[in-house]
Formats: structure tokens, C-alpha cells, sequence
């Protein structure tokens, strides 16, 4: 289920949010290198789930390096955004919505499931594996940190350990086959640690 104090600060923000993220999607030469060891996972014009898609930035990129895209997203201003700017359907559903079995050849979850409660993450990532294929890849960026708290937005966050979440996704059945970690300034103006984790089932 969805944070509603989460929800709303995505609705009142989200066209800033397109037009911030946008940017760093164009230039971001780290977050390119992540999604282009996702593509090295994946068999041509294979299907990618965006989940979590926001303004639909890297779905855009996804489709455009000539793979099949799906997105979905939890906030339908973002949906129209994603409509808006890239020409992309999105489906408007939460992570448990996310209920298909053997579909995707890849998923990219890139700063989404950060806003699920921990107590929710096993069954995402066991939810997520049902629905790649065989040795489907799976990309995961998330802030590190501990326990649960809001920002200075009020948006709701899960923290975890690097080898925490790397435990989570060995627990579900993923190999890793790429971690990085960075630094960034989000929505919220603060400067925080993250790590990026690409696997395969």
C-alpha cells in the first residue's frame, strides 16, 4: 500500500520533479553506466518493467536503446508526466500490483522501493523474481541508511545496509553481478549515500 503523505508530495511536486530528474537522466554518466550493465543482462529487444517510473525518464531510455518497456508508478500525476513528455503508457498500480509470472526479460527499480516499509521488502523482492524470466536481470538503487524515517518533505523512507539489502536480494534468489555507490542531492535538498545493485535471478 501506498504512503498517502508520500503520494501527496509527489502530486504537488511533480512536474519540478520531472524537470530535475530529466536533467540528471541526460547527464548522469554513473546512472548511464547502470543501466547499461542492466542491457548487458538482457537478450535483444527483450521486455523491461520500469517499476516505479516516475516522469519516465529511463523507461524513455530504455525503449530508445531498442528494448520493450512497461512502467508503472503509484502516482498518477507522474503517469501523465511520463504521457506527457516521453509518449509512454503507464500503468498506475503499487508493488503489489506487480503480479506476473515469467513476464520480463528485466526490471528496473531505481530509487522506488526505498519508499516501502522494510517489513514489505522480502515479499517485493520474491514478487519481483516471480515476474523475470529465467536469469532475469533486475536493477535496484537504494539510499543507504537505517530503520525508517520521513524527510524534510515528509516523504516516507526505508535505509538499509549495503550488505543488508545485498542479504534481501540473495534471500529471493538473485545473484549480483554490479554494485556502485554515490552520492546525490534529491527532491529534499539533502546529500545522501546510495547504493546501486544489479543482479540476475
Amino acid at each position: 500500500m501506498s504512503d498517502q503523505e508520500t503520494m501527496k508530495v509527489y502530486a504537488k511536486a511533480a512536474g519540478d520533479y520531472a524537470e530535475r530528474f530529466s536533467k540528471v537522466a541526460e547527464g548522469d554518466i554513473d546512472q548511464l553506466k547502470d543501466l547499461n550493465g542492466l542491457f548487458a543482462l538482457l537478450p535483444d529487444n527483450g521486455l523491461v518493467l520500469d517499476l516505479g517510473c516516475g516522469p519516465g525518464q529511463w523507461a524513455a531510455k530504455i525503449r530508445d536503446a531498442g528494448y520493450q518497456v512497461e512502467a508503472m508508478d503509484a502516482s498518477a500525476e507522474m503517469a501523465a508526466l511520463a504521457k506527457e513528455k516521453f509518449d509512454l503508457d503507464v500503468t498506475v498500480g503499487v508493488f503489489e500490483d506487480l503480479t506476473e509470472e515469467a513476464k520480463y526479460d528485466g526490471i528496473w527499480a531505481n530509487f522506488s522501493l526505498l519508499h516501502a516499509p522494510k517489513a514489505d521488502m522480502s515479499a517485493h523482492l520474491l514478487r519481483i523474481k516471480t515476474a523475470l524470466k529465467p536469469r532475469g536481470a533486475f536493477h535496484i538503487g537504494m539510499k543507504l541508511g537505517r530503520g525508517e524515517s520521513r524527510d524534510a518533505l515528509g516523504r516516507f523512507y526505508s535505509y538499509y545496509e549495503e550488505a543488508e539489502l545485498i542479504g534481501l536480494l540473495e534471500a529471493a534468489g538473485f545473484t549480483i553481478t554490479q554494485k556502485r555507490r554515490g552520492n546525490a542531492k534529491g527532491l529534499a535538498g539533502s546529500d545522501d549515500t546510495y547504493v546501486i545493485l544489479t543482479a540476475h535471478g
